[in-house]
């Protein structure tokens, strides 16, 4: 029952690490987190070659640690799908994060829309999983597998709520211009 629940729970954190590096207009670290840069032969997480700040609500700068990687740190930037262009003073990047416009709300909405109903898929699976195994149960009683259907139910069902939580704080956020 409690393995159920944490899977549910995993399945919303998942969910919640995906928003952060949604861009929504507004400067958040984790946008920039998740880039691969070439550095030497192999890829490596931004956060490991420079300090991401967000000092200003729609500023990142990125202090790179090694000269030798500002160039490849600003083409990484450039070349992810964010559509980011940052400008380059020494070894710091200054990346303007431009508001966004109707259009481009509209289809984060979506999207949005779309993350949330496979996080729900997910716990659905989840749940069904978990009947699954109450139901092979042979030393339960009737009325034992019942209860524990229920609480399965009732925990889906609160979890599934989370995710609509989640998810229009996230749309609220977008459509704040």
């Amino acid at each position: 029952m409690s393995d159920f629940e944490q899977k549910a729970k995993k399945a919303v954190e998942h969910l919640k690490d995906q928003l952060k590096k949604l861009r929504t207009g507004r400067a958040t670290t984790a946008l920039l987190e998740g880039i691969q840069v070439e550095y030497y032969g192999s890829m490596v997480p931004l956060l490991q070659l420079g300090m991401i700040n967000a000092p200003e609500p729609r500023l990142l700068t990125v202090q790179v640690y090694d000269q030798g990687a500002v160039e490849n740190v600003d083409k990484a930037i450039r070349t992810s799908e964010l559509g980011l262009s940052p400008q380059r003073e020494g070894n710091l990047l200054r990346v303007n994060i431009p508001s966004l416009n109707e259009e481009r709300r509209k289809e984060l909405v979506k999207k949005l829309g779309k993350m949330a109903e496979e996080t729900k898929v997910a716990i659905r699976n989840l749940r069904r999983e978990a009947i699954d195994v109450i139901k092979k149960q042979k030393d339960a009683s009737e009325d034992e597998k019942k209860r524990n259907e229920t609480e399965i139910q009732k925990v889906t069902d609160k979890w599934v709520a989370e995710v609509d939580v989640v998810i229009a704080a996230k749309e609220k956020e977008v459509m704040e211009v």
